[in-house]
C-alpha cells in the first residue's frame, strides 16, 4: 500500500505539473509509471492516466479560464474536429508503427522546451494579430484534425501537440495556448476514458485510480495558478525546462530504461 501510495504520488505530481505549465497529458506520465513500478497492464493504466487527465485539464481550464488566458471560441471549433479525426486515428493506428509516432512525441518536446528557453513565448506573434477570425477558424479546424488523429492513435490527450500547433502555427502566447489546450484535453480525454472503461477493466484498480486522480487535480490546480501568476518571460522559461525533462522522462521509456515496461 506504502509503494502505490508513493507512485501515483510521484506520477500525480509529474502529471499535474505538466498538466498546469504545459498542457501534458496525464497519461503521459501515469500510464508507464503505473506499468513499471505497479505492474499494470498497459490498457488500464492508460485508462487511469486518462480519467485523471479529465480532472487535472478541467480544473487547468477553469484556473486560466478565470485569468482570462484562453481562446474559447478557437477552442470549441477545434474541439469539433478534434472529437471526429480522433476516431479516423483510432481506426488507422492499427496500421501505423508506435515507435515512429513515440519519436515524434519525444523531439516535439524537446524542440520546444529549446524554443522556449531561447525564445519564450511572452506575447502573440505578428501573425496571430493580422489573422482574421475567418482564417483562424479554418487553421482551428485543421489543428484540432491533426491534434485528433493524433490522440485517436496514441491512445492521449495530445497536449504537447496542441501546445506546439497553438504557438508555433497559430501563434498563441503560451499561457493562452495552454489554457485553450487543456480545455479541449478535457474532452478528449473524457472520451478516451470511457473507452477504456467500457472496454477495459479499470474498475479493477480502484486504489491507483483514485490516488492519481486526487494527485494530478491537486497538482494541476497548484502549478496552473503559479503559471499565471509568472510573468510570460518567466512562465516561458519555466515551461522550456519542464519540456526538456519530459523529453528526457520519454526517451528514457523509448529506451527501456525504466524496469518492467
Amino acid at each position: 500500500m506504502i509503494e502505490t501510495l508513493l507512485v501515483c504520488f510521484i506520477a500525480g505530481a509529474g502529471a499535474g505539473i505538466g498538466t498546469g505549465f504545459v498542457g501534458l497529458s496525464a497519461a503521459t506520465v501515469i500510464s508507464p509509471m503505473l506499468i513499471a513500478f505497479l505492474g499494470c497492464p498497459w490498457y488500464e493504466s492508460v485508462g487511469i492516466g486518462l480519467l485523471s487527465d479529465v480532472l487535472a485539464s478541467a480544473g487547468a481550464a477553469y484556473t486560466y479560464g478565470k485569468s482570462g488566458n484562453m481562446d474559447l471560441k478557437n477552442g470549441s471549433t477545434m474541439l469539433a474536429s478534434v472529437l471526429v479525426m480522433t476516431v479516423v486515428g483510432s481506426y488507422f493506428s492499427q496500421y501505423l508503427p508506435n515507435q515512429e509516432m513515440g519519436l515524434f512525441t519525444i523531439l516535439c518536446s524537446a524542440a520546444m522546451g529549446v524554443r522556449f528557453l531561447v525564445s519564450p513565448v511572452s506575447k502573440p506573434s505578428d501573425r496571430f494579430l493580422r489573422r482574421s477570425a475567418g482564417r483562424r477558424t479554418v487553421l482551428s479546424l485543421l489543428s484540432g484534425g491533426a491534434i485528433g488523429f493524433y490522440c485517436g492513435f496514441m491512445g492521449v490527450g495530445g497536449g504537447l501537440m496542441m501546445l506546439f500547433l497553438l504557438t508555433f502555427l497559430l501563434g498563441y502566447e503560451r499561457r493562452i495556448a495552454v489554457g485553450t489546450s487543456v480545455f479541449v484535453m478535457t474532452f478528449t480525454a473524457l472520451t478516451g476514458s470511457a473507452a477504456h472503461f467500457l472496454f477495459g477493466n479499470v474498475g479493477d484498480y480502484v486504489v491507483p485510480m483514485a490516488l492519481c486522480m486526487v494527485f494530478t487535480l491537486l497538482w494541476s490546480l497548484i502549478s496552473a495558478r503559479w503559471a499565471n501568476r509568472l510573468s510570460p518571460r518567466a512562465g516561458g522559461r519555466v515551461t522550456g525546462v519542464v519540456l526538456l525533462l519530459l523529453g528526457v522522462f520519454m526517451l528514457a521509456e523509448e529506451l527501456g530504461l525504466f524496469p518492467g515496461v
